[in-house]
């Protein structure tokens, strides 16, 4: 007689259902930005209804939220080094979103949305908290990474290596989604080692130079 599954917990129904409204709403905010993007749409696509997303979220700005916490979750699984990185930084998000079951075009799509997303917060004082947790967050990331290839005789604290990182990757995805203009590669990770190891960056691009 084959034994039947155990029937799943309400904690496990609960984290399944937000990871589809999480999922659903990743690609329904990319394709329709976050302003335009519905509600009842993001649960019909995930398979509930709009109650089952006030029941798991804040609103919108909640969901909205949860999605921002997963990609930063994605990206620091892709940690990397930038003295191993050989690919175009622009790319890297793209390639982790269609390996998720992204549709294309979704990175930069929610790339988009978020800009809305970040002038809508900016006039809510309550969102506008919970977004900087966000922003703190993100810049640890970069942080880590300076911390994955720094000198020893390197003055700039990690934190202050990670802001300018930060500012340079998050630069340049800036100016790619305004003029779909894409930083050379070559020139771009040469930014990125400078800031992590100079003296190293240096001597190993004398050879090409």
């Amino acid at each position: 007689m084959t034994q039947l599954p155990d029937p799943l917990s309400r904690r496990d129904r609960q984290r399944q259902t937000r990871e589809a409204l999480i999922f659903a709403a990743r690609s329904v905010f990319a394709e329709d930005g976050f302003h335009a993007a519905s509600l009842d749409r993001i649960a019909r696509e995930a398979g509930f209804s709009k109650g089952a997303v006030y029941s798991n979220f804040e609103g919108k700005s909640g969901l909205f939220l949860a999605v921002m916490d997963a990609n930063l979750e994605l990206a620091e699984a892709d940690l990397d080094d930038p003295f191993e990185r050989t690919s175009n930084p622009a790319s890297t998000g793209k390639d982790v979103a269609e390996r998720e079951g992204y549709p294309p075009g979704a990175t930069q799509g929610f790339a988009l949305a978020t800009l809305e997303f970040i002038a809508s917060a900016a006039r809510d004082e309550t969102v506008a908290a919970q977004l900087h947790e966000r922003l703190a967050a993100v810049l640890a990331y970069y942080s880590a990474i300076a911390q994955k290839g720094r000198a020893d005789d390197e003055t700039l604290t990690v934190s202050e290596v990670g802001t300018l990182l930060a500012a340079l990757d998050q630069g340049a995805g800036l100016i790619l989604l305004a003029g779909d203009i894409a930083p050379d590669p070559d020139l771009f990770n040469a930014g990125m080692r400078r800031l992590v190891d100079p003296a190293r960056a240096l001597t190993e691009r004398a050879p090409e130079a």
